[in-house]
């Protein structure tokens, strides 16, 4: 056997990844008295055919050389020659006569490899790419059955003629033709009624060189009897398995993140079950596990490298909702690092104690009680460390059950702890009427609960010292802390409203009257001045008696349909001269947005107070972002604002990067003349309007902000869709159905002649108020005539029944204006009227006849205001 053969031995040749070569111990054969086939020395050699040519060459390229100098010169030459030669062969000889130089005929017989390759218990063979045979040892040649030297078959030959094999064997020599390394497993039929037998086939190249991946060395090994044990094994696995899906008590196991890994055949049965959806993590604990009882699975707190097992009775759920009451014996091992592995529960079916044994069926209605109450409940000892609980209260702690402390104080916050240990230590002392108390409880978020604690019998102790009861109580504190809110802000909007109405009746009677003032002097009287600081001053308390109208909602709107990048777009300028230089202002408009109907003037009145209010949160300089976009409804639903619902909104950010706003005072920045500015510096108002315009406008208003990082106030205007409503006019091209006349606005416009003729009824029960239009009316050519009230008006016009005008205020003692309203258009339908208020509009407006005209005209109003709406209301 040549040197090529060394590595042929009996271990396993190298097989594809995931191949886990076997053993041949089960393929122990006796040793054979066969010779092994060995044709090594006609197998290709390694020597190097150049290398001959190359001393030839170099001899008779010396020799010519020689003859060619002439043989007197020569002589020295040839003597040399020979010496070199002669040296060279002698030591040639003692190389390997020593061993240290062999042929190539010598150089791989070794005595131990031939005896290992010979005798290997495994088929060896080495073959070339074309398939032809030097090498096969007596192992090989009894698997294929040789009946002598002629007769030393290759592996296609030997096992191809069954078809079962074919591709295995074709994939092999495939392999071995392109120097790979591969292992197959085939299976023979037996012939003339032998067994069947297993055979373990591998191929690899002789070696890492060129020349020896030139030669295959094949192995193969009978592997009947491992595949026997195997077989047997399994079928034993098979068995077991079968016992335990069948058991009379149910089986499940689950992984630390929840999915049913294993559910045997008699739980499936009772939950209703498909089999098929274990093990694909589709099969939750949540959807066999009633209520919170799967908590209790997962509160398991143990020594890392410990085995813990408990006993839970609670309820499982069938697949179509069904609740079975069981017993469970929970078993979890945990891992070196803490972590819970695979969990092995064994599970009985208690639904069938329940008729059997009246004890038990108590015992399984408590337990079911116990587990399912909508209260949280756990048993603690003297020092509060809890015992037992139930699956409310494992979920909502879950965290403090995996603790090793199992303290209960943990989930409640420090201040209140003290009370819930006094109570427990009352309880420990057997006490009774221990009263509840509402703590706050730890952790992120505000979270609050009210602790009902009662003492444990003293026969039923077992260590145990109170049985604590939790409710919580955090959507209830918020829902009560909103409401009080909202009663709050009501409440305050009412009264703001009042103190707003009977403002505006003082304030028009002071703005009529300096108007008549300044009639009767001269702008270089003395007095002038003085006038017109009054004036001015009257001016600046009717715009805060707007803003408490606007925060009550009762300020009169004129809804038109805004589309809010334009409208944003035109306010750029005035928002940049009102920031200053130290504050850049980004405008980022939304594509495509929505149209709004929203009241222009008062929409920019929002923004400006947004922007004013951010601008003084940013005294060093900052950046302001007026942000649009649409939101549709089903992304508004996911929100994180309350009381916000789903529908289509536009969204205007205004975002600022000031020092924000605290926590504890963000709940109240909306309430009037709440403020944190220095006094003399805000009126507290500019949020309250803000309110008050976006929720009259049917929208909603939120705030989050972050100290140090800044603000962003989130308004939701509700989408407009075209076609719903008439689209509003602006009031330069059309005034309003209802004749509305807006005495905030400062209408610039050429002079015009304000005289009129008429009769008018001027009905007001503010007697100096009705004194000053009186005379404003009359000085303008009008006959007025006056009432206190809606009863003495009717009274007038019985009198004079020629009346052109009626300019009523609404709000009056025994009969209101739109009472008067419909009592006058019943006798004269045609009577035109003015109805004059502090309040908005829409406050009286849905108590008149649907299709009344009317004009409208807001207090306070100066008198050139009410002499323009007079003319305008008699000329239409």
């Amino acid at each position: 056997m040549t040197a090529q053969l060394k590595d042929t031995g009996s271990g396993p040749a190298t097989a594809p990844a995931g191949d886990v070569p076997q053993g041949a111990a089960g393929s122990a054969r006796e040793p054979s008295s066969r010779q092994a086939y060995d044709r090594s020395d006609r197998a290709p050699r390694s020597g190097s055919v150049g290398l001959v040519v190359l001393i030839a060459v170099a001899l008779v390229g010396t020799a010519a050389g020689l003859i060619y100098i002439g043989r007197t010169h020569a002589e020295p030459y040839i003597m040399a020659v020979l010496a070199f030669l002669a040296t060279i062969g002698v030591f040639s000889l003692f190389a390997m006569a020593a061993g240290i130089l062999q042929t190539q005929g010598q150089a791989g017989v070794h005595p131990l490899t031939k005896v290992l390759a010979d005798g290997a218990p495994d088929g060896l063979m080495v073959t070339d790419r074309s398939g032809r045979v030097f090498y096969a040892n007596a192992a090989y040649l009894d698997l294929i059955h040789s009946t002598g030297p002629d007769d030393v078959r290759p592996i296609e030959r030997a096992f191809a003629g069954d078809p079962e094999v074919s591709e295995a064997i074709y994939r092999l020599m495939k392999a071995g033709r392109e120097g790979q390394p591969l292992q197959e497993e085939i299976r023979l039929g037996g012939a003339d009624g032998e067994a069947a037998r297993w055979l373990r086939l591998r191929v690899r190249p002789l070696g890492d060189s060129k020349h020896d991946r030139n030669l295959a060395v094949w192995s193969v090994a009978d592997i009947t009897r491992d595949r026997a044990r195997q077989e047997n094994v399994f079928q034993e696995l098979q068995h077991a398995i079968d016992y335990l899906d069948h058991a009379p008590a149910g089986f499940f196991s689950v992984d630390p993140a929840g999915s049913v890994v294993y559910l045997n055949a008699t739980l499936a049965s009772w939950l209703e079950q498909d089999l098929a959806q274990v093990g694909t993590g589709t099969l939750r604990l949540a959807d066999i596990v009633a209520g919170d009882g799967a908590a209790l699975l997962t509160a398991f707190n143990a020594a890392p490298g410990d085995v813990k097992t408990e006993m839970i009775d609670l309820d499982l759920k069938t697949r179509t909702g069904k609740s079975l009451p069981v017993r469970l014996f929970h078993k979890v091992a945990f891992g070196a690092d803490g972590t819970a592995g695979l969990s092995r529960t064994l599970v009985l079916n208690r639904a069938r104690e329940e008729g059997a044994d009246p004890l038990r069926a108590a015992e399984v209605r408590f337990m079911r009680f116990f587990q399912n109450t909508p209260m949280a409940i756990a048993t603690v000892d003297r020092s509060a460390r809890i015992a037992r609980s139930n699956g409310l209260f494992a979920r909502m702690f879950q965290d403090v059950l995996k603790d090793d402390e199992r303290s209960i104080l943990a989930v409640i916050a420090d201040r209140d702890r003290g009370a819930v240990e006094t109570m427990i230590r009352k309880s420990a002392d057997a006490q009774g009427e221990i009263a509840p108390v509402d703590v706050s409880l730890s952790g992120p978020g505000e979270r609050s609960a009210t602790f009902f604690v009662t003492p444990v019998d003293e026969a039923d102790r077992d260590g145990e010292a109170a049985i604590i009861y939790v409710l919580e109580t955090t959507l209830q504190r918020a829902l009560e802390n909103r409401a009080n809110q909202q009663q709050k802000m009501d409440t305050v909007g009412q009264l703001a409203g009042g103190i707003a109405h009977d403002f505006n009746n003082v304030l028009s009677a002071i703005m009529m009257a300096t108007d008549f003032l300044l009639n009767a002097h001269k702008p270089t009287d003395p007095s002038f001045s003085d006038i017109m600081q009054i004036k001015q001053n009257a001016n600046r308390a009717a715009s805060l008696v707007r803003h408490l109208l606007a925060f009550s909602r009762r300020q009169t709107l004129r809804p038109q349909v805004l589309d809010l990048g334009e409208r944003l777009s035109d306010l750029g300028m005035l928002l940049k001269r009102l920031l200053g230089e130290k504050v850049s202002l980004d405008v980022v408009h939304g594509r495509d947005l929505w149209p709004v109907k929203a009241d222009l003037s008062q929409f920019e009145q929002v923004i400006v107070n947004l922007a004013v209010n951010a601008r003084d949160a940013m005294p060093n300089g900052g950046n302001l972002t007026v942000r649009t976009a649409n939101v549709v409804a089903a992304d508004a639903a996911k929100l994180p604002y309350k009381g916000l619902p789903a529908a289509d909104y536009v969204r205007i950010e205004v975002a600022d990067t000031g020092t924000g706003i605290p926590a504890d005072i963000v709940d109240k920045i909306f309430e009037p003349f709440f403020s944190t500015k220095d006094v003399g510096k805000g009126t507290g108002l500019g949020l309250s309007t803000v309110y008050g315009i976006v929720k009259q406008t049917g929208g909603f208003v939120y705030v989050d902000s972050d100290m140090g990082r800044g603000t962003v106030f989130s308004i939701f205007l509700p989408r407009h869709i075209p076609g719903d409503e008439p689209v509003a006019l602006p009031p330069a091209a059309e005034a309003p159905a209802s004749g509305v006349i807006d005495a905030a606005d400062e209408v610039k416009k050429v002079a015009v002649d304000l005289t009129g003729q008429g009769t008018i009824l001027l009905v007001e029960d503010e007697d100096g108020l009705r004194a000053l239009n009186a005379r404003g009316l009359a000085s303008r050519g009008y006959k007025v005539l006056q009432a206190g009230n809606g009863v003495e008006a009717l009274e007038v016009m019985a009198e004079e029944p020629e009346i052109d005008l009626v300019v009523s205020d609404v709000v009056m003692p025994e009969m209101d204006g739109p009472t008067l309203l419909r009592e006058m258009r019943q006798q004269k339908p045609e009577l035109k009227m003015i109805f004059v208020s502090g309040y908005a509009e829409e406050a009286f407006q849905k108590s008149l006849p649907e299709g009344e005209k009317f004009s409208f005209l807001a207090k306070p109003f100066t008198l050139k205001q009410l002499v323009a709406a007079v003319k305008e209301t008699m000329e239409s």
